[in-house]
């Protein structure tokens, strides 16, 4: 036999196909029943897409976005038609031999001989299984064949790819049903999903057919209940049924059995494989899903390709050449498409353990640019979400604003963009080419899921974001050589709302330093927890117990949903001791922290109740959303006195639309939270927003460009209310054409009859209007300017949730 094909799916199916057009011997074993088991456990139904549509096909079979049943019809046909050599319930167990003479052993004991083997055997027969309290219970399920099945359920789908958001959709196409239908994403972003899947997604969503929970995961599971880790705290919802979708990895033990190297030792790796898809086991030959191609379209266009090769074809391309070809072609020099590949896999860390495969799919989601020494690849303050790597150069930092000439380097290989990519700020500095430089811009979409489903890139960038945030935080004139063994060690971890980073009077003497969300500092005073400090992102704690060699003296606990950095601390007291320059930082915060603690504990006896209520003050504001936010507008209400001013002057700044809802929120004691933008650190609106249309400006302000296209995504996304749809009224008379003849609503927000009659033609289209902290207007927030009394004030939680406001109190 001239070649075995492991697999009849997509890649394996189309693999025999050309072998039987070329008339080459070959055998088609395929473990079930039926072909292509991956299609044909496709829910029943289901819409199968062909992506990437710029992608030519080539196969001897026919495909085209479809029904599974269709598609699997036509397959069968055709398969017929061709003549394939297929051999159903045909297991493999083991591949021994060489290239010329392999022995491909079944499950049934028969062997066959092969000059070349081709496995194309998927990942779907290896799911990822839960990992939380009760994933074994008998109601969680990793396969989901009749959404039609099920029929008032409360079913709740665990992940966010294409497979997860098909089958969400599925359960609830048809309302009749009844089922309550939720699905969960651990993140913000839906990074593993093709775009169109995501639209339909928030639609579904928009319509109240289904409930998209975002950083939101399981964390156990219940009869009849999913207990789940939210941004908030835990909570607990109806559950009768579980459909988890996290992915799957490659069959590893069975793959390594046959002498085949992966890139990586992660679960999620591939094999490492030639650009005719040969692996290290010479004449075996990987495609399809085990190479890292799951596209339905790149399966069988590799499926082709490689019987082309193996009948002598070496001057075939792929099928993505003259795509590839087309974005290299501006570039300096004659390389060949092969050439750049070469270049890029090799020179940039994070794409070194992805196949050639891999990389050649990444780029057709990137670009690829040169520039010249002096030239900037970006401006400080320019709006941008993608991720930058070095391929051939340098570039140099301008970290000082008013100082062009105070630069740090950033060599070949490396990154930059990061911040813009995790946090969706401006750009924090302007990058310029050292010398003649080529750089791979990879756009938001294409970075995420590159993180999501590499996990050495995703290593690389994390390892690469964790030293640029030491050296930003500790300064001191520390460089990546100094903060090495810290990066070495260091361990992200996350931390649901109220979990403890550190607990008073406990050992240890490891630092944290808060990557993402925000803490909250407490002490026991009297057998109850009295608030101390809140500690945004960006801070660090459990330095004092380095210094001092004492047990923890505070509670640290996370406010919401968080992120955090621990760094190990006995290579924290050996930077210590070579830079002193840190330790005398290290230790005026120290100073600093114990002043707080000394205040509080010479006052317990005194002031407990007022210690209580501002405790409680300080929680009241962290649960409703200043955990998060970056700045808030609290009012004071021993002070307001209702006039609206505040609203009004809103409306007036901005084109007679109000950004606030002064008698909406809640209020504790004499504090009031209206309804308005707390410019969160990683902003709920900024997840999913088609047009990228919302960005944050200089000074931290989240705001909504003109490039609004009235989705409405962001209002669902916000978890505080503060986003509306609208359309902007018609232009209003002036003040004083209001004063003194009458004309137009007068200040403030105009009414709906006003703005209707006025209306010229038809009411313009809607779009999404939100606080933007009053940008570009002179004197700041124009509700705050327009507050005769003083009570409405905009602040940072640091400013305001501080020991400070309780001295000032006494």
């Amino acid at each position: 036999m001239r070649i075995a094909i492991v697999g009849s799916g997509p890649a394996g199916l189309s693999a025999a196909g050309r072998a039987a057009e070329l008339g080459m011997s070959h055998v088609l074993l395929e473990k079930t029943d039926h072909l292509s088991d991956t299609i044909f456990k496709y829910q029943k139904g289901k819409h199968v897409m062909a992506t990437p549509s710029s992608l030519v096909l080539r196969s001897d079979l026919d495909f085209d976005a479809g029904k599974r049943e269709a598609i699997l019809n036509i397959w069968d046909e055709q398969t017929a038609k061709l003549k394939l050599n297929v051999r159903y319930k045909a297991e493999v167990v083991k591949i021994e031999g060489e290239k010329g003479a392999f022995v491909v052993t079944l499950k049934d004991g028969d062997t066959i001989l092969a000059d070349a083997v081709i496995l194309a055997i998927g990942t779907q027969g290896n799911p990822n299984r839960l990992r939380c309290d009760g994933a074994d219970l008998p109601h969680i399920q990793y396969q989901l064949d009749d959404p039609t099945e099920y029929i008032d359920e409360h079913i709740t789908v665990i992940g966010s790819g294409d497979a997860g958001i098909e089958n969400a959709l599925g359960l609830a196409a048809d309302p009749a049903q009844g089922n309550v239908v939720t699905i969960l994403n651990r993140g913000t972003e839906f990074a593993r999903a093709k775009e169109a899947n995501v639209k339909l997604l928030l639609e579904a969503q928009a319509a109240g057919r289904i409930s998209v929970r975002t950083e939101t995961t399981p964390a156990e599971v219940l009869e009849k209940q999913l207990v789940l880790d939210t941004r908030d705290g835990r909570e607990t919802i109806a559950c009768d049924r579980i459909i988890a979708r996290t992915g799957s990895a490659p069959p590893r033990k069975f793959v390594e059995s046959c002498g085949i190297e992966f890139t990586s030792p992660e679960r999620e790796a591939f094999p490492v494989l030639s650009p005719v898809f040969e692996t290290t086991r010479l004449g075996i030959h990987v495609i399809g899903a085990l190479a890292g191609y799951p596209l339905i379209k790149h399966c069988m266009n590799q499926g082709y390709d490689v019987v082309e090769f193996l009948n002598g074809n070496t001057d075939l391309k792929p099928a993505d050449e003259p795509i590839l070809a087309e974005k290299f072609a501006a570039l300096p020099g004659t390389r060949s498409v092969e050439e750049w590949l070469d270049l890029i896999g090799t020179k940039i860390d994070i794409f070194k353990d992805i196949s050639a495969l891999q990389l050649r799919e990444l780029m057709l989601d990137s670009n690829v640019e040169a520039f010249r020494k002096g030239e900037a690849v970006f401006e400080r303050n320019e709006p941008g979400s993608s991720l930058f790597a070095i391929a051939q150069g340098s570039v140099l930092v301008e970290v000082s604003k008013d100082d062009p000439s105070i630069t740090v380097p950033i060599e070949e290989g490396s990154i930059f963009g990061e911040v813009g990519l995790i946090s969706g700020r401006r750009r924090g500095a302007t990058i310029r080419a050292a010398e003649d430089l080529i750089v791979v811009e990879l756009s938001r979409a294409a970075a995420l899921k590159l993180i999501a489903t590499a996990p050495a890139a995703a290593k690389v960038v994390n390892r690469i974001a964790i030293e640029r945030q030491l050296l930003q935080i500790f300064g001191s004139g520390l460089t990546r050589d100094d903060v090495a063994e810290l990066v070495e060690g260091a361990e992200v971890q996350e931390k649901r709302a109220g979990e403890f980073v550190l607990k008073e009077g406990d050992e240890g003497n490891d630092i944290y330093i808060i990557r993402r969300g925000s803490m909250i500092v407490e002490r026991e005073i009297a057998g109850k927890p009295v608030f101390l400090s809140y500690l945004p992102a960006g801070s660090y704690v459990g330095e004092m117990a380095v210094l001092d060699g004492a047990p923890r003296n505070a509670s640290v606990r996370a406010a919401i949903r968080s992120e955090v950095i621990r760094l190990p601390g006995d290579a924290f007291v050996r930077l210590l001791e070579r830079k002193p320059d840190l330790l005398k930082k290290a230790r005026a915060d120290v100073e600093r922290r114990r002043e707080v603690n000394d205040f509080i504990e010479s006052r317990k006896e005194n002031f407990s109740g007022v210690v209580d209520m501002y405790s409680q003050t300080a929680q009241f504001l962290v649960d409703n959303g200043i955990g998060e936010a970056t700045d808030v507008l609290l009012i004071d209400e021993t002070l307001c006195v209702g006039c609206d001013n505040c609203e009004k002057a809103c409306a007036d700044s901005h084109d007679g639309l109000s950004r606030l809802d002064r008698e909406a929120g809640t209020t504790y004691a004499h504090l009031h939270v209206p309804t308005s933008c707390r410019h969160c650190e990683h902003p709920h609106c900024m997840a999913d927003c088609p047009p990228n249309a919302i960005q944050r400006g200089v000074d931290g302000e989240v705001f909504i460009d003109e490039t609004c296209i009235g989705c409405g995504n962001c209002q669902r996304n916000c978890p505080y209310g503060v986003i509306r749809m609208d359309s902007v009224p018609p232009p209003k008379p002036s003040i004083l054409s209001w004063l003194f003849f009458g004309k137009g609503p007068g200040p403030g927000e105009p009414t709906k009859q006003w703005r209707k009659k006025h209306a010229e033609g038809a009411e313009q289209p809607k779009k999404a209007i939100k606080c933007d902290m009053c940008a570009g207007i002179n004197g700041g927030p124009s509700c705050v300017r327009a507050c005769p009394t003083g009570a409405a004030i905009r602040v940072s939680p640091e400013a305001f949730l501080s020991v400070a406001k309780l001295t000032e109190g006494e």
